[in-house]
């Protein structure tokens, strides 16, 4: 018996998953975000939809689907929390995260895509921590210094009170992800070990003893 291989990647498939995790990070933006005193970046429940594409789409088309929610928003669709979106987001604290997110996709997927399938809470703990916690946070630091104009260990400070929440949701982002690939296997590639085929030689040679 053979071990079943995942189906061969479908583009149109992959499109649409894509669509779907941009409008999912965008319908999280409808959850009203909280300000807190700082350089005005607020908490929303969007960094988790960034968790979830990479954890579930893997680092390419996790990448692609916060990319494209990038592009709408830069066209003017209101689609980040609080309603916002246009050219003016480059300009705002949050410029960093926001230009962060596609990269920390990536991030999270790459390390999901390492870790192998089938997908398991631990290493997609792991995962969405590292890629969706501490790699966006680099951007979002950077750009909160450069913006608000205050020194990075300033910025670095600020970003302590979104930690605790943000790791909360990398632990929601794994089990979710965990749901969705028990459900849908197959959606990160099987990075387990294979046997190294032999030779009819070697199969059919009688064993030696030494």
């Amino acid at each position: 018996m053979t071990d079943a291989h995942p189906a061969p990647r479908n583009r149109t498939r992959d499109l649409t998953q894509v669509a779907v995790f941009a409008g999912i990070v965008a319908a999280l933006g409808v959850v009203p975000a909280i300000t807190i005193p700082g350089p005005g970046v607020p908490i929303t429940l969007q960094t988790l939809g960034v968790m979830l594409a990479g954890a579930v789409l893997g680092s390419k088309r996790g990448f692609s689907a916060l990319l494209l929610f990038d592009v709408l928003v830069l066209a003017g669709l209101p689609l980040l929390a609080g309603g916002r979106g246009g050219l003016a987001v480059l300009a705002s604290p949050t410029v960093g995260y926001f230009i962060g997110f596609p990269i920390a996709a990536f991030a999270v997927g790459w390390l999901v895509e390492r870790f192998g399938s089938p997908f398991r809470i631990l290493p997609g703990i792991v995962s969405t921590a590292v890629g969706g916690v501490f790699v966006l946070y680099l951007p979002g630091i950077i750009g909160v210094a450069l913006v608000a104009k205050i020194g990075f260990g300033a910025a670095a400070l600020s970003a302590l009170a979104f930690l605790p929440g943000d790791l909360a949701k990398a632990v929601i982002a794994a089990v979710i992800a965990r749901g969705v690939h028990k459900a849908y296997p197959g959606l990160l590639p099987d990075r387990r070990p294979r046997d190294r085929p032999t030779s009819p030689d070697q199969a059919t040679a009688p064993a030696v003893d030494a």
